[in-house]
This record gives structure tokens, C-alpha cells and sequence, in this order.
């Protein structure tokens, strides 16, 4: 049985691995409360949605920061970049 070793990276590249982060979970419960707030009153809808709007913000940003971070060599190696 033959091996395939394209899928593992050059010896010496390091795999780009995100830190840790709440903000999955802080997005997911202002949409929740977004949800539930439609049965239940405006406030909570409305609070739901500043909650995942503020912390999609703040997680674009962060993710955004992360990248620019990044190796030279990285740039354009993502998924769909044909590399």
C-alpha cells in the first residue's frame, strides 16, 4: 500500500492554527437570543442582535489581524487559492 505525502506539509512548515476565542460562542448566543426574543419581546431581540453584531464585528477584525500576522510565504496559500 502506497503512501500519499502530498497531503502533509514541507518538513519545517509550521500548520497556521487560530487561538483560542469565546466569540463562536458569544455570536451563537445573541442569535439565540435573537430567536427567542421574537416570541418572547423586542428588548431581547433587539439586545440578541447588537450581542452577534458586536461580536461578528470583533471576530472579523480579530481574524483579519491574525492573517496580516502571518508568514509572507503564507500569503494566497489558503483554501481555493489553487496552490
Amino acid at each position: 500500500m502506497a503512501e500519499d505525502r502530498s497531503i502533509a506539509p514541507p518538513a519545517g512548515e509550521h500548520i497556521h492554527m487560530p487561538a483560542p476565542s469565546l466569540l463562536p460562542i458569544v455570536n451563537a448566543v445573541g442569535v439565540t437570543l435573537a430567536i427567542v426574543g421574537v416570541t418572547l419581546s423586542l428588548f431581547v431581540t433587539g439586545l440578541g442582535l447588537v450581542i452577534f453584531a458586536v461580536s461578528t464585528i470583533i471576530w472579523i477584525v480579530k481574524a483579519r489581524r491574525e492573517m496580516d500576522e502571518l508568514p509572507v510565504s503564507h500569503a494566497g496559500s489558503g483554501a481555493g487559492s489553487g496552490h
